[in-house]
């Protein structure tokens, strides 16, 4: 009996200092600045940043440490992956939380082409299977990987103003899949009504597919028709690019991402 209470003491002394040796490096790495050069990489890469507070440039740092520490990036089609990809993917993936406690807990791998990529689709309408050979220039899966090509992640990042970029999309339904499931209703902020964000989202939703529909312009793009997790994933991509639009044509869509991220963008302006 005793060497078996010995055993599992030491079993508990052993998993309790991993707990601290992780939760150590994981404190180090979130206050520890980017070099210089570090920074003026992001900084060419994703000009959205030269806009961060002095204060949130300092969580984007360490945010992006912790990030490139738990994150594998791997080059497909020949592609060389540089530092300078992972950290403009980085900072891009981090921008979204840089001031929520929010976090990608299940992922740990992107994969990076060169351009578009050819991904098969499967459906299932009862006993009927069809699957179909698509073009993307991303994909999120559950539990990750992250899929991008570096073409269009590239060229969304330093067009900061036309409300599309593939990073913030593809890493907005990363945030999604932490609730379990990616259908638009991520976790929420402490203090953020379900009921509100659903009623807020639904009636949101349903214009937005109204006015598709028609034909009408619509500040948020029209593939957030095509289902409640992809009107949540471009409506990220507009809070952070287009703040001021999207505050204007959809306000309590806005405040509600607002509320999500701990953010006003729209101030950075």
């Amino acid at each position: 009996m005793y060497v078996v209470l010995v055993i599992l003491m030491l079993i508990g002394a052993f998993v309790g200092y991993r707990y601290w040796s992780r939760s150590q490096i994981r404190s180090r790495l979130l206050s520890t600045p980017l070099s210089d050069r570090d920074q003026a990489i992001i900084q060419a890469h994703v000009p959205i940043v030269r806009k961060l507070p002095s204060d949130l440039r300092a969580k984007l740092d360490g945010k992006v440490n912790l990030f490139l520490e738990q994150v594998d990036f791997y080059g497909c089609d020949g592609l060389e992956v540089t530092e300078d990809m992972q950290l403009s993917i980085a900072a891009q993936a981090c921008l979204l939380i840089v001031n929520s406690d929010l976090w990608y807990d299940n992922l740990t791998t992107v994969l990076i082409y060169p351009n578009a990529f050819k991904s098969r689709q499967r459906r299932h309408s009862g006993y009927v299977v069809t699957e179909k050979e698509i073009v993307r220039t991303g994909e999120s899966w559950d539990r990750g990987p992250v899929i991008l090509s570096w073409a269009h992640s590239e060229q969304g990042a330093l067009n900061e103003h036309d409300g599309h970029n593939v990073v913030f999309h593809e890493f907005a339904h990363q945030i999604d899949d932490l609730s379990g499931g990616t259908n638009g209703v991520p976790v929420l902020a402490k203090g953020q009504s379900f009921a509100e964000w659903e009623r807020v989202f639904l009636t949101a939703y349903k214009a937005h597919v109204e006015a598709v529909e028609k034909g009408s312009s619509t500040v948020i793009d029209a593939y957030g028709a095509e289902g409640h997790e992809e009107f949540f994933a471009v409506s990220v991509e507009v809070f952070f690019e287009r703040p001021l639009a999207l505050k204007k044509s959809v306000p309590e869509v806005y405040a509600q991402l607002s509320q999500l991220f701990h953010l006003d963008p729209a101030t950075w302006q």
